[in-house]
């Protein structure tokens, strides 16, 4: 018996499952950090087990009990019937939850069914985006209490990635004194968000599950919410775009809009878009360092999140200039 198989038989007694119930244990790929498995029960029942990666492994300062907010957003995001997740048990070292069904989207998927996929997503991400919580931030605590105000959050959210870029002297396009000098002069946008909502923020395709069972494709759940944070829901259109442009996709926001979501695209609102790109393509280049990636990655990680965090600097520093001159 193997080390996973004991590991396994040990969350489920603790979920008050028998472990003689367990017939395959195996790994999931696709993920940079924690060690994800998938569960099978003699009854053909399907759980996912994730365990994070011991306390000695190097991270990000925002990493720290990444399951504890992932637990979390499965259970926010329950409340509104989201396709996602449940929670079966989570403790001290592990979160185990119910497999969701379908494959991770791909690009076999034909441009009509994307259309028809994107404003199904819309739609989900704007009754995810109804959820709102009790303040703003991080709910696993990593980087300190959730704050009153998003300006306070999102200021510590960036402080962190970037001590992070120094401390690990992670290669960034431009210097980081350079880019908090940028990034400081839009923080004024950020005050216009009041309302703590519930962000995933990592939703790239490979966290969307496509489930063709039925036939047509349709969306079988939203995975790896340990990313998730209170704040504004205009940060998930980063991800939902990545090294794109939410602006473009017509469907997506056809969906967003016809299930009640509410976005425009006017000065402040572009301003916080770009602080948000900013911060997820600093934490990209940033943790190529902790993650030890391979030469490729790397080399990929520059030539493609390099350029974009430019833009985004960019894009941050236009509208400053805008508005320093209206």
């Amino acid at each position: 018996m193997t080390d996973s198989w004991e590991r396994a038989g040990q969350v489920l007694v603790s979920a008050g499952l028998s472990p003689d119930r367990l017939a395959d244990c195996r790994p999931l790929t696709g993920g940079t950090y924690n060690t994800v498995e998938e569960l099978r029960l003699v009854d053909g029942g399907r759980y996912v087990l994730k365990i994070p990666p011991p306390e000695t492994v190097p991270g990000l300062r925002h990493e720290a009990q990444l399951l504890v907010s992932e637990a979390e957003f499965y259970r926010a995001a329950g409340t509104v019937g989201i396709p996602a997740p449940s929670v079966v048990s989570v403790g001290d070292g592990h979160l185990l939850m119910t497999a969701c069904p379908g494959t991770p989207w791909d690009d076999s998927t034909t441009d009509a069914d994307r259309a028809l996929l994107r404003a199904e997503l819309g739609g989900l991400v704007a009754r995810l985006h109804q959820v709102t919580g009790p303040a703003f931030g991080y709910p696993s605590g990593a980087l300190g209490p959730l704050a009153p105000d998003w300006r306070t959050a999102f200021t510590g959210m960036l402080d962190a990635v970037l001590d992070d870029a120094v401390r690990y002297d992670a290669w960034l396009p431009v210097p980081v004194d350079e880019v908090a000098r940028t990034v400081r002069g839009a923080y004024g946008a950020l005050d216009e968000v009041t309302v703590p909502r519930l962000v995933h923020f990592d939703l790239w395709q490979g966290n969307i599950l496509v489930d063709r069972a039925a036939g047509a494709p349709r969306i079988g759940g939203l995975i790896d919410g340990e990313r998730m944070f209170w704040g504004d829901q205009v940060a998930d259109f980063v991800s939902l775009a990545l090294l794109g442009d939410i602006r473009g996709d017509e469907a997506f926001l056809r969906g967003y809009r016809e299930a009640g979501g509410r976005v425009g695209f006017d000065e402040a609102t572009c301003r916080r878009l770009a602080l948000y790109r900013a911060y997820l393509y600093l934490i990209m280049l940033t943790e190529t360092v902790p993650r030890a990636v391979g030469e490729e990655r790397v080399r990929w990680t520059r030539e493609a999140v390099g350029p974009a965090l430019i833009d985004a600097l960019d894009e941050v520093r236009g509208s400053t200039l805008d508005a320093g001159s209206s």
